[in-house]
């Protein structure tokens, strides 16, 4: 059974935001940097892992999936919907969020470990790569040139397929990685409800 995530809308979503289960997709420093009341973070890649209870949380109330901009939620949410669990995305994410004006909750400094938002390494990482590639191309080499020249194709790939594989990357290193005690703490939470 597939079901097709619903969009819904900030002011929607906060007027229901005490009957809803909230599921934030973004990454533990992503998170830490501010997040809708009430929200469990799960990231993207932690979904099919999560699924179990996510499906549990959904039979007792809806689901809003939310992350940085509404892409990874709404990846999410179709991950969701091909599993037969019933899920909304919040339009525009927590940017969306925080522009009317509403409330993000952040987590008490000593428990996070990063508060750059993917977007934010995405740019410094390609940014760095960039003028290395430069640096390194009039110092050592024109060839390594062909490192800024790789940097420059992925962005443009990356804004036409709405996918970015360096945030893919990033997402895999151990300061966006949950603490395994705190997915399973969020996990337990899930199950409660």
């Amino acid at each position: 059974m597939t079901t097709s995530p619903t969009p819904l809308a900030v002011e929607q979503a906060r007027s229901r935001l005490d009957e809803l289960i909230v599921i934030d997709v973004r990454t533990p420093g992503e998170y830490a940097s501010g997040h809708l009341p009430g929200a469990l973070n799960i990231p993207l890649d932690r979904i099919r892992q999560a699924l179990p209870e996510i499906r549990h949380a959904a039979a007792r109330g809806d689901v809003l999936v939310v992350c940085a901009s509404g892409a990874r939620s709404q990846k999410a949410c179709v991950l969701l919907a091909e599993q037969g669990v019933s899920t909304a995305n919040l339009t525009g994410g927590t940017g969306a969020w925080a522009a009317a004006g509403h409330e993000l909750n952040r987590p008490v400094a000593c428990e996070t470990r990063s508060s750059w938002s993917m977007e934010r390494q995405v740019r410094f990482t390609a940014g760095t790569l960039v003028l290395l590639g430069l640096v390194l191309g009039l110092l050592v080499h024109p060839a390594f040139q062909l490192l800024s020249a790789g940097v420059a194709g992925g962005l443009v790939f990356s804004a036409l397929t709405n996918t970015c594989g360096m945030a893919v990357l990033l997402a895999k290193l151990p300061h966006n990685r949950p603490r395994a005690a705190r997915l399973d703490a969020t996990l337990e939470t899930l199950r409660s409800r």
